[in-house]
């Protein structure tokens, strides 16, 4: 099987890295190759500039930017590509427009630097399938401080801004319906992981 691409999007506390370890734990349990991974980060590199990004108060927002995208390009190069090509499911918690919510979206970054970016991080690679999960931003921001960990920046900035992020990812949803899939992220996690397994099948025959 050549490998596939699947990314899971969605604001704070939607749920998306509980089910991507899920997805990741179906497709091993099936004999699938799996590699399970995230961004900022997935890679040693990647790592470090996530340390930075997500403690970071105060950087200008195309900084910021270009930082996910230097994040992003060692992170396809280290992890992402080498995978796919061995044959791999490649599970990812955010990718590219996570960028695009949270930078352009959500900060204000004019899309012709996500536009100018985009291509030098990516070298054509996109997600033969994204999952975006939805919820209202006050009750994401609710499921996340009950976690008991501290919050990063990005949590802790106003609801407006996460209004904005929500935005962001159902625009990008709605452009791209061949890609993009949009779940209801407030369903209990059971639900949500019933209606990603029938996706992961209709879309990817997974």
């Amino acid at each position: 099987m050549r490998g596939r691409f699947i990314t899971l999007e969605g604001g704070e506390g939607s749920g998306k890295s509980t089910q991507a370890r899920r997805i990741a734990a179906a497709l091993t349990d099936a004999g699938l190759p799996v590699l399970l991974t995230r961004e900022p980060g997935g890679s040693a590199a990647a790592e470090a500039i996530r340390r930075l990004v997500l403690a970071g108060r105060g950087l200008d927002p195309v900084a910021e930017a270009m930082l996910m995208f230097a994040a992003r390009r060692e992170h396809v190069q280290a992890s992402i590509r080498p995978a796919l090509a061995a044959g791999m499911v490649v599970v990812c918690d955010r990718f590219a427009d996570s960028t695009r919510a949270y930078q352009c979206h959500g900060q204000g970054v004019p899309m012709p630097v996500f536009e100018a970016l985009a291509p030098l991080a990516l070298e054509g690679l996109a997600p033969d399938l994204t999952l975006v999960f939805d919820i209202d931003p006050a009750q994401g921001l609710a499921r996340a401080g009950s976690r008991g960990l501290a919050a990063d920046r990005f949590e802790g900035l106003d609801l407006a801004f996460h209004a904005r992020v929500r935005a962001g990812f159902l625009a990008i949803a709605a452009a791209e319906p061949s890609r993009c899939a949009v779940l209801d992220a407030a369903r209990p996690v059971d639900q949500v992981a019933a209606a990603v397994r029938a996706i992961l099948s209709d879309r990817l025959g997974l």
